[in-house]
């Protein structure tokens, strides 16, 4: 550890870079809903889940590149059902989350914690590689051991979502603490970096340009064709060459989808080498996009594409 930047101001510089990135995400799908307070370092003589909101959720991701840790947003059940309802999915008036609901949290839960972990990669100068995003409601006591692991080190921001409280927890190893002293102190060591590390502990201030630390986040984007509806029992006797109808026309635009998310529209084209093409129309604010309401299995043709 660096004699001059101490455990805790290299936590909270690290929480707040980190909260940072979780913040600016959220705020994409709850513009003016989302507010967020001070970093605080856990001590050793605290558990960082207590008071865990019975029928609310966590959202997770740990470390798998030989550490141990994890990022961990809880929410209570109405900040859950407030950030489901502004991605598009309809709320439901009380009773527990529904299958769409908990999916649109899924979907926001895995562009925040990829931020996350992006955030940390990019202040402590060392690729973070994590699990997929887990959800899970809240249901009795969980074995916070079992379902998120343990480090040495923990911290916690506080956010609100629609007015309700919420907070993240970083379960952080120490190799990450060592390594935020490390890049404080280099920052303070080059006069061109701005202020002097003693105005910068303690503050909950952003360490990096937040867009830094998307960069190489991958996202899944694609363009839907179309959808239809089909009894289970109609789609398993389709034979090889049966046409389907979907529920757009031919020259319609296609729908467009980031990690599941609906964003806008777009028309189909084919390229001078021949390949697949999607020119963007329109944009729109990200959201679930409704399934059909007749019951059945859904077909779907889609034209996929990854990118960064």
């Amino acid at each position: 550890m660096s004699s001059e930047v101490t455990q805790r101001e290299a936590l909270i510089q690290l929480g707040a870079s980190t909260a940072e990135a979780v913040a600016r995400v959220l705020e994409m799908f709850v513009p003016d809903g989302i507010g967020r307070g001070e970093v605080s370092v856990i001590g050793d003589d605290q558990s960082p889940f207590s008071n865990l909101p019975l029928g609310g959720v966590a959202a997770s991701v740990q470390y798998v590149d030989g550490v141990t840790g994890a990022n961990v947003f809880i929410m209570p059940a109405a900040s859950a059902r407030a950030l489901a309802s502004a991605m598009g999915v309809p709320p439901e008036d009380g009773g527990p989350l529904t299958e769409l609901e908990m999916s649109a949290i899924g979907e926001a839960a895995n562009q925040m914690l990829a931020a996350a972990a992006a955030a940390i990669s990019v202040v402590i100068g060392q690729e973070i590689e994590i699990s997929p995003p887990g959800v899970q409601l809240l249901e009795g006591k969980p074995d916070t051991a079992e379902s998120w692991g343990t480090a040495p080190h923990a911290c916690s921001t506080s956010f609100t979502i629609g007015g309700e409280p919420c907070r993240m927890v970083q379960l952080v190893p120490s190799a990450f603490v060592v390594r935020m002293a490390r890049a404080i102190d280099e920052r303070a060591m080059d006069p061109s970096d701005g202020p002097s590390t003693a105005t910068q502990r303690g503050e909950a201030a952003e360490a990096v340009p937040f867009t830094s630390t998307l960069h190489q986040i991958n996202l899944r984007v694609w363009a839907e064709l179309g959808r239809t509806q089909l009894p289970l029992r109609s789609a398993l006797e389709l034979p090889v060459g049966a046409v389907v109808d979907l529920d757009h026309p031919a020259d319609a635009p296609v729908d467009l989808f980031v990690n599941g998310l609906f964003f806008g529209h777009g028309q189909l084209l084919v390229t001078d080498d021949g390949e697949w093409a999607i020119e963007v129309k329109s944009l729109t604010k990200p959201c679930i996009r409704k399934p059909a309401l007749v019951g059945g299995a859904g077909v779907s043709n889609q034209l996929s594409e990854e990118r960064n």
